[in-house]
This record gives C-alpha cells, structure tokens and sequence, in this order.
C-alpha cells in the first residue's frame, strides 16, 4: 500500500505519473500496431501546392499507391483507386461513409441541404421522389423532344460559325445549351435566347456558378477557409459575393415556379412534365428547400454533361480517325438522305436508333474514363473501419475515391490507360461491354447512383449525333494545350476554340 509519505512528495508523485504515462503510452502503441493504417503521401498542404494541377498530383501518388493517406491539421484524408476499396465504400458499407459534417459545411453555400450534401432521412427523402421522377416514361419522351430542340439549335449557331469560317468556344456553347435544357427538363422554364448568349442574366449567373464551384473546391485545400469566410475576404469573399447571384436568378426561378402551380391548381397532369413539379407539390416545399433542390439538379444536369461533351469534341479532334468513325455510325444508323436538314434529322433520333450507336456510346465512355466530370469524390467515415486492402480508417477522416486518377491506372485498363482507344469498350462483334461501375465510377454506384445516368447518355447521343452528323471539328490551334480549371466539376480551362467545318456528304 502507498504510504501517505509517498503520496506528499512531488518528486514520488511526478515519477508514478511518468511510469503511469510509459504504460499507458505502451498499451495504445500496441493498439496502434494492431491496425496497419495506409502509406503517407504528403499533407493536404502539398495539395495546395499543386492546386493548380491537382488531379495530375494526385493521379502520380496514386500511381505510386492505390490507396494513401494525406495528413492535415484536423483529421488524415485517404484517397483510393483501387475497386476493392470503391465498392467496399459506395456498395457494401455504404452506411458508414456519408457526406458527414465535414463535406456539408464546405458545400452548404453552394448546394445547401441538396441530394449531394446530406445524409440519412433528408437524402432518403429527395432520393425517393427524384427516383419516381427519373423513372416515367413521360419525362423520357419529355426529356428528348427538348434535347433534340436544344441540339438543333445549337446546330444552328454552329452552322453559322462554320459558314464564316469563325472560332467557336464550344464547351461555352455545350454550357448554355445544357443549362437551356436543364431549365425545361427540370422545371418547365424555356429561356429561349439562352443558347444565343443574348440574355445577360443567365450569362451572369453561368459565369457566378461557375466561379462559386471553384470556390468551393479550394475549401478543401484551404484550411482557414472559415476565418477567411468570417472576414469576408479572399476567395470567401469572392464566393459571398457570386453566390449572391447565383442566389437572386434562382429564388426569381422559384418565384416564377411557385406562381405557375398557383395557377394550374389541380391539374397535376400538366406539372409532372418537369422534374421540379414534383417537390412543388410537397408541403414543405419552402423557398429554401427548392433553392437547394435546383441547384443540385442544376450542377447534375448542366455541367457534367456539357463537360463531358467538351472533352469529348476535344478527344475527337486529337484523333480525327475516331471522329469519322463515329460520324459514319450516325450516317448509317439513321439512314437519311444528306440533304435533310438538322431539325428533319432530329426526328430519326430514336431511341432505337441512340440504342444501335455502339462506336459512338464507347467513345463517350472512353471520354468519361479519362475526363469524368466529377474527377474526386469524398465520403466521411462515420466509425473506425477497415478497407478490404487490409488497412485501417479512423472515425472521422475524409475517404475519397478518384474516378480520374482511377482511369489512368494501368492495373486497372492495362498498359495504354492513357491512350484514348473506345474499342476497349466493345466485344469482337461491336457490341458495347459494361464495365463494373466500381471500376468506371463516373456515375458513382451504389445506393447513391447517378439517377439522371440514362438521361446523360440520351442528351450527350442527341447533341453528338445532330453535331457530327453535319460538321467536322477541328482544334484552332493544334499546339494549345488543353487543362482542366480546378474545379468540383472538371470544366475545361478557359473553353475549348474550334473550328467546325461542314461536313461533305458520304
């Protein structure tokens, strides 16, 4: 028994507290060794080092490490590549690796309590009645008729460019032309000088989206993003003062919304057209709630697949073989006489006839292997975990999986990752092969599956068939090189400059 003596001494008592601290310091080491954690790569600070070229940084430490860790301030960030892992994250514990806190209070400002943000009952909610919605056949045929009106519009504006032999930004064209559908697809609202850029305010609120998901983005390198927001300077500044705007054009679209339910009353048949009608109908349909709804269906609807469709144009520039290819499929799929005019064309565009385009539904895909639109997307674990490659992850960090990194890896394509080759989609026969969505994650899989994934490839067919049906593009400058702008989508920096040229008969 310890003598009071004992307990009186300061010296005794600082030497069982140093004993007391070697002990305890010896049990949780033993702990620690008892779960292997991932490979260190760096810190979340080197990410900012190399914001500038971020996916290329994190595509080289990938290829050193399928999965590896980043240290921060505040808790490790893991970033894997290897498939194992993604299922394990998006399919088999999916409920132990959510939005978390930590992803919603970065992205609130931007997506507020949208679909993309939450978890649990709020996403469940939106979920079900997005599902509904995606799955009638009457937004199906809805949804086409516009894609098909928006192609040949932009075919239109091309037409004349190409005429005049004039430079053309196409993924700024793609961008408004997605945005023009996305309106009418989602919500019933038909801008139409969108595509012409005649109208200022949808320019204005393109340009502030677009700089706010930049914004966005840098919150993750950033880790005194929250005193700079308190402070309203620097990049927080710069997101305050765009989200104003992006924040004045949706609640007018809410506004214009709300009073068009007022005034079709009960007649349900003509609102469930849209998207958007649906959560109209729900009691809790408050301007707030609707505002996050849009926006998420907006960056869903609108940028992933006018970027997709960008580097797509920029793929079949660099490789003109394939461009032909694809053309040639078109041609002979639909079977129409050249002299048929864009707007006679869109109407071969069959589901039927999208079904049989193969070549074309390959180099799409080839495109999204190499440029997803979303190029990282992270989760939080919720409690301590272990990942099937046999590591450990704490309560707490943020686990990302790297759909760009992803299609660059050679262990997973094979040696010509990086070549641009569609054919690796298709069997001897021509026929398309699917790949595991755990392997080709542009679409993520999983519970939280894209739900428009169907509509992307239906609207990026449409808008590639009336385009390469009639022109052939061409870089303006074939030494440009062509980056990505880090961003949470993957916009090409600075727009892409083509000719179009019109394309002679076969």
């Amino acid at each position: 028994m310890i003598s009071l003596n004992f307990l009186s001494n300061p010296i005794s008592i600082a030497a069982l507290l140093l004993l007391i601290s070697i002990s305890v310091s010896q049990i949780i080491a033993r702990k620690l060794r008892a779960k292997k954690y991932h490979p260190i790569a760096g810190t979340v600070f080197h990410q900012l080092l190399n914001f500038h070229r971020l996916h290329h940084y994190m595509t080289d430490l990938a290829g050193k490490y399928k999965t590896y860790r980043l240290l921060g301030p505040f808790r490790d960030e893991v970033y894997t590549s290897n498939p194992e892992n993604v299922e394990y994250i998006l399919k088999t514990h999916f409920e132990n690796f959510g939005k978390g806190e930590y992803n919603h209070k970065i992205l609130k400002d931007l997506l507020g309590d949208g679909i993309f943000t939450v978890d649990g009952e709020k996403w469940r909610q939106q979920r079900k009645v997005s599902s509904y919605e995606f799955s009638t056949k009457v937004l199906r045929d809805y949804s086409s008729a516009i894609f098909r009106k928006t192609a040949v519009k932009l075919a239109g504006i091309v037409s004349e460019a190409a005429i005049s032999n004039k430079v053309i930004d196409i993924q700024g064209l793609l961008m408004k032309s997605a945005l023009d559908s996305i309106l009418q697809v989602s919500f019933g609202i038909d801008i139409e000088d969108s595509i012409q850029g005649s109208d200022e305010e949808i320019t204005k609120f393109s340009t502030a989206f677009d700089t706010s998901s930049s914004m966005t983005l840098w919150r993750y390198v950033d880790v005194f993003w929250p005193i700079k927001k308190a402070l309203n300077i620097g990049s927080e500044g710069t997101l305050k003062k765009n989200m104003s705007i992006v924040d004045e054009y949706i609640y007018k679209l809410i506004h214009n919304a709300l009073g068009q339910r007022d005034k079709l009353g009960n007649n349900t048949a003509v609102r469930k057209e849209n998207i958007v009608s649906r959560f109209l109908q729900a009691e809790n349909s408050d301007a707030t709630f609707l505002r996050d709804i849009i926006l998420s269906f907006v960056i869903a609807g609108k940028d992933t697949t006018a970027i997709t469709l960008a580097w797509f144009v920029y793929m079949l520039c660099k490789h003109p073989e394939v461009q032909e290819r694809v053309a040639r499929e078109i041609k002979d799929v639909t079977n129409v006489e050249d002299s048929t005019t864009s707007a006679e064309f869109a109407g071969s565009l069959t589901e039927e006839a999208l079904e049989k385009m193969q070549f074309l539904t390959a180099a799409i895909n080839e495109t999204l292997r190499l440029y997803p639109p979303v190029p990282v997307d992270a989760k939080i674990c919720l409690s301590d975990d272990t990942l099937p490659d046999g590591f450990s992850v704490r309560k707490g960090d943020m686990v990302a999986y790297q759909p760009y990194a992803m299609g660059r890896m050679k262990f997973i394509w094979g040696e010509d990752a990086d070549q641009f080759r569609p054919d690796r989609w298709l069997n001897g026969d021509g026929i398309l092969q699917p790949q595991s969505p755990f392997k080709f994650t542009a679409f993520q899989a999983g519970p939280r599956i894209c739900l428009g994934k169907e509509f992307a490839y239906r609207q990026m067919k449409i808008l590639s068939s009336i385009s390469l049906r009639f022109f052939i593009f061409k870089m303006s400058d074939d030494n440009k090189i062509v980056m990505y702008k880090p961003m949470i989508n993957l916009l090409i920096d600075g727009g892409l400059q083509v000719y179009a040229i019109p394309r002679p008969p076969y």
